[in-house]
């Protein structure tokens, strides 16, 4: 490979913190805030114009419930349930009619909510700012390089957390990664004006009937309504499936190929559609829904069977029900399979699902929830980082359930608060309390079983 020789330089350092959150996504955001809370200096870089990862820059306007799977049980509290409620006072959210359904947002006005929470805790943001390298002094990391509008810079700071989702920090850091063999595609989300006028026409068999002329594959997607906007959905109808949206080369052509497929749907229905119908693009999210990528080795790889028979963790820092949830990478379809042993497998848009049992009702009952260990979110090697977010050490299986923003969102409070218990100890994040962390969190709101 070619390559080019850079003149040595100085890079001026610009902040420094306790803490410095590389990644802005909700799960960063919440790092930043829990942190903090406890008292740290905050610095928090994110490369899109805005917080929020894939709730707004993604457009994906969904976060699923906060009960357990008999709807009985509170299992998800803290920053999530206090960001629905701020945003329910300007009626930005439609809940569910009861426990057991998922929140619908206004992701735009979940941009100005974060804005806020940022601003009210006196965390020093970076948007459009990218990291670009780490600083290291020994095995302890010292600062980050970044790339910004000011040019070429540094953020000095004595603890890190990466809510990268792809574990760039931890990568540049020569941590072990790993990724399963096939990865979940990506869907680029759209918002769309118009479905209500195409009335009773089933839209998705048209879309199947008709959507190799449209360079269109046989797929599979799901949307909804978006609060304020009764005649706008959001909608996800697409994958790119064999890409591998950590590497920049692929990166930039799915996000093309995400938004041809988006306007090759318009096309399609505007000249399938009914008479009058009239199905217009709002919107496109600023960047593709990234489901899977690699993840970073930690103290602990969560398992499919920890999920799926509701292991508990005395070091637990979070709580899930949502289904463990496979997007196939070699074509159309998804798998769920539920904690209750039940499977159900849904093909290609508009055609009948598939149901079945992945294993038989347990004798002593069916676990209603699952658990995320505290080890799970901390890697070897350098002492003063610990993970949040989708790149947290899980197989294929349990990531598949987790991966979900109600899961790593509180995998964003965990990090905060063991990055501040690190700190008022001036040790290592592996050896904090866990049960410290978990009275922490509690006291913070957050639901700890």
């Amino acid at each position: 490979m070619q390559t080019i020789r850079e003149p040595e330089r100085e890079t001026p350092v610009v902040h420094e913190a306790d803490l410095v959150v590389v990644g802005g996504s909700c799960t960063g955001v919440f790092a930043a805030v829990r942190a903090a809370r406890l008292g740290l200096s905050v610095a928090i870089i994110e490369k899109q114009n805005c917080f929020g990862g894939a709730a707004t820059a993604g457009a994906v306007n969904v976060w699923h419930k906060l009960y357990d799977t008999a709807n009985e049980q509170p299992i998800i509290g803290g920053l999530t349930s206090e960001v629905l409620d701020r945003l329910e006072k300007r009626d930005a959210v439609l809940a569910p009619k009861g426990p057991k359904g998922a929140f619908r947002l206004n992701t735009e006005e979940l941009k100005i909510e974060l804005d806020e929470l940022v601003v009210e805790h006196d965390i020093t943001p970076f948007l459009h700012t990218f990291f670009v390298a780490p600083a290291l002094e020994s095995e302890r990391l010292e600062g980050v390089v970044i790339e910004n509008k000011n040019g070429r810079q540094a953020i000095l700071g004595r603890y890190f957390v990466d809510a990268t989702g792809d574990g760039d920090l931890a990568r540049h850091l020569g941590l072990p990664l790993h990724a399963p063999e096939s990865l979940q595609p990506p869907t680029t989300c759209a918002k769309l004006y118009g479905i209500a006028t195409l009335g009773e026409f089933d839209w998705l068999a048209a879309v199947r009937e008709h959507g190799a002329e449209f360079e269109l594959e046989p797929d599979w997607g799901w949307g909804g309504p978006i609060p304020g906007l009764p005649d706008v959905q959001m909608r996800a109808d697409n994958h790119m499936f064999g890409a591998d949206a950590s590497d920049a080369e692929q990166l930039t052509s799915i996000e093309i190929d995400g938004r041809r497929r988006v306007r090759a749907i318009i096309d399609l229905l505007r000249k399938y559609g009914p008479p009058g119908s009239s199905v217009s693009l709002v919107d496109l999210a600023a960047t593709v829904g990234i489901r899977e990528t690699r993840r970073v080795a930690a103290r602990y790889c969560l398992t499919g069977d920890d999920v799926l028979y509701g292991r508990r963790f005395d070091d637990a820092i979070a709580n899930g029900s949502y289904p463990v949830d496979i997007h196939h990478s070699d074509g159309a379809g998804i798998t769920f399979r539920r904690l209750d042993g039940t499977e159900r497998v849904v093909p290609e848009r508009g055609l009948p699902a598939k149901k079945g049992r992945w294993r038989d009702p347990l004798p002593e009952g069916d676990p209603t929830f699952y658990q995320v260990p505290l080890r799970s979110i901390i890697p070897e090697g350098v002492p003063n980082l610990v993970l949040s977010g989708r790149m947290l050490d899980a197989d294929k299986v349990a990531f598949s359930a987790v991966r979900v923003m109600v899961n790593t969102n509180q995998t964003g409070e965990a990090a905060g608060v063991a990055a501040a218990l690190a700190l008022g100890e001036n040790g290592p994040v592996s050896e904090v309390d866990p049960q410290q962390v978990r009275q922490t969190l509690a006291d913070g709101g957050s639901v700890i079983l």
